[in-house]
């Protein structure tokens, strides 16, 4: 362990009551939040993970393209997770709520919003990011990254750093909507792999998929979850992480491709 002398010891006993000296207590509340929503979801499996901007009204495409994704993969057996707020996160807890396996809401508590949508099968209320952000990634078998802003970016980078340093098992990453993402991606082509900051390779860890959602029939998973083993022990899936990564890519390749 490194020693320094820039940090001042506390010797003052009521510096434990400013807002420095409550950081150990706030440390306490995340790691309750983590046991709390670990025990909630414990038994979620398989799950894909969405994400979005949280500002498409009902009426764009986008909203409807979202629905109609999450309602595929519920029908087929995958629990689908969302921020639990509205726009697009709102979308994938629509489609999935009305399918056959849980909608899942990770509500986050912020001032002058209203609470999560109620499109919810299954909802947790967070109030730190950070033990919202590792729920998204411990439970999904897939992430699905609609258009979206910082936030939707933000978990993006997050679950690509992850991945890429072997911190996460790899799952399927797609990018839907190429004509969003294509600017993006020629971007991190030409700035992060030609100045040698990134590897081609990481680049393929995404998936860009093309705009249009085909109408026609999805392929079947061989063992598809129902309604009710969607939520199931955990202790039945020993070696699901490799075998969820086959199925769920093309499944969901098979649901958004043209």
């Amino acid at each position: 362990m490194y020693q320094t002398t820039k940090i001042p010891e506390l010797i003052d006993p009521q510096a434990t009551y400013t807002s420095n000296g409550q950081e150990a207590w706030r440390v306490l509340g995340i790691m309750a939040e983590f046991a709390a929503a670990t025990e909630r979801l414990r038994g979620v499996r398989p799950a894909v993970s969405m994400f979005g901007s949280a500002r498409i009204k009902e009426d764009s495409p986008y909203y409807v393209k979202a629905e109609r994704i999450a309602r595929l993969l519920s029908d087929a057996g995958f629990a689908v997770i969302s921020g639990g707020g509205p726009g697009l996160m709102e979308a994938a807890n629509r489609g999935a709520f009305a399918g056959k396996s849980p909608a899942i809401g990770l509500n986050i508590l912020l001032p002058h919003e209203k609470g999560g949508n109620e499109f919810q099968d299954v909802g947790f209320d967070f109030r730190y990011f950070f033990a919202r952000k590792m729920m998204f990634v411990r439970f999904a078998s897939a992430y699905v990254v609609l258009p979206g802003g910082f936030g939707t970016l933000d978990e993006l980078s997050e679950c690509l750093t992850l991945v890429q340093t072997g911190k996460s098992r790899r799952i399927p990453i797609i990018l839907v909507g190429g004509d969003f993402w294509r600017g993006l991606l020629d971007w991190m082509r030409d700035k992060l792999v030609g100045e040698g900051m990134a590897g081609e390779e990481d680049l393929g860890l995404m998936r860009a998929l093309p705009n249009m959602l085909t109408a026609g029939r999805m392929p079947r998973r061989r063992s598809v979850a129902t309604a009710n083993s969607a939520i199931m022990p955990s202790t039945r899936h020993a070696s699901w992480p490799f075998v969820e990564y086959i199925d769920c890519g093309s499944i969901i390749s098979g649901i958004l491709l043209v």
